[in-house]
């Protein structure tokens, strides 16, 4: 079997589109050592492409970032962490999908802050089924985790006992509900 019966087998041949309504792109990263914290975007869509060279690729509006306090809403927009008015989005495309195991793996290019290095993201995929409206559907769940530093997102401060307040590396996730383009 070739690799472009096995990938296709993993993904169904056609063009699906990230649900809004039932899709997450998401962070997590430690803070102050202790905790993890989570945000996510409001504002993204994400493509699949099936079929002899599958293809994934998102488009996450930097401004839709949300969070709990304003404060911290302002400080992330700013030059400090993702410069929305420079840098209005983040960006990721893939160049190969495979599978690798039970994992859906893409190895992609992966743009922030201007910034743009590759990076594998793991997961799996769930479907085709057919919704109550005849629709065909699948699902994704991907993640990476990314030195935020290598991308330009260097602000931090430190801790008195140790440590610093955010840590470098940002778990990426992605939760994917794609319709597929009739």
């Amino acid at each position: 079997m070739s690799v472009a019966e096995k990938t296709e087998q993993l993904i169904p041949v056609g063009t699906f589109k990230s649900d809004p309504v039932h899709s997450t792109v998401a962070f997590a990263v430690k803070h102050h050592v202790v905790a993890t914290f989570r945000g996510k975007f409001a504002d993204f869509e994400a493509t699949l492409v099936g079929g002899e060279e599958p293809k994934l690729e998102g488009v996450v509006k930097a401004a839709s970032i949300v969070v709990e306090d304003e404060n911290l809403y302002g400080h992330l927009q700013s030059p400090d962490f993702f410069d929305v008015e420079r840098f209005p989005e983040l960006r990721f495309e893939s160049s190969t999908i495979r599978r690798d195991g039970d994992a859906f793996v893409a190895d992609a290019e992966l743009t922030v802050k201007g910034v743009t290095k590759p990076v594998s993201v793991t997961g799996t995929i769930a479907g085709l089924i057919t919704d109550p409206f005849g629709g065909q559907r699948l699902g994704l769940s991907l993640e990476t985790t990314i030195d935020r530093s290598a991308f330009g997102i260097e602000w931090n401060t430190p801790l008195p006992g140790g440590g610093f307040a955010v840590s470098n590396d940002v778990a990426l996730l992605a939760e994917l509900e794609l319709v597929k383009e009739q």
